[in-house]
């Protein structure tokens, strides 16, 4: 497990946590006791991103979202690759070796209030049993209620590939899906702070 050196952990979060933690009646001993725990949501600390990283087209619209409304985002992948330098966000690589390690790393640290940017529908599933939302790059949210008929589809589509009776992909990548993706994930972040 690597972590990005030069953007360390962001501090902005724990620093708003505490202030909100204060305004609500705890003492400072209490919220130092949470934040030392490194219990993030029982503290309250607001919302943050993780992307699954490797194939993810959108990353330059998630940090212009997190840079403007104050979001910590996590950069989960299996190899390095070029991150801003900024405080809020970090860079996970996960370099196992085996094909679901990002998937499982982002899937167990994930929770109420985070918000996973990631294509795979599997990830998402397990994500949203954690608690947090979740955007596919195109801006479509998986929910609770559709998870379920996303995964029989994905098991359908890939049996008939299989088979040699669908040879096509998803559809390719178009420019309003990034327009889609920026609004849906700015709503995620007000939604995610609103919990």
């Amino acid at each position: 497990l690597y972590r990005n050196h030069t953007s360390p952990a962001p501090s902005e979060w724990r620093d708003r946590a505490s202030i909100g933690l204060l305004r609500h009646g705890a003492t400072l001993h209490q919220v130092g006791d949470c934040m030392a725990r490194g219990e993030r949501y029982a503290c309250g600390v607001m919302a943050r991103i993780l992307v699954d990283a490797d194939a993810c087209p959108v990353k330059e619209e998630i940090y212009r979202v997190a840079r403007r409304l104050a979001v910590p985002v996590v950069v989960v992948a299996n190899s390095r690759m070029q991150v801003p330098l900024a405080a809020a966000i970090e860079l996970v690589v996960v370099a196992s070796g085996q094909l679901d390690d990002v998937d499982d790393w982002i899937s167990e640290r994930c929770g109420p209030g985070d918000i996973v940017v990631s294509a795979d529908i599997r990830l998402a599933a397990r994500c949203l049993a954690g608690g947090a939302q979740v955007l596919a790059p195109d801006g479509r949210p998986f929910t609770e209620d559709d998870i379920g008929a996303a995964l029989a589809t994905r098991e359908l589509m890939a049996g008939l590939r299989e088979l040699g009776t669908m040879s096509n992909g998803p559809r390719p990548f178009a420019p309003q899906d990034r327009s889609r993706f920026l609004h849906a994930l700015d709503l995620a972040v007000r939604q995610a702070r609103r919990r």
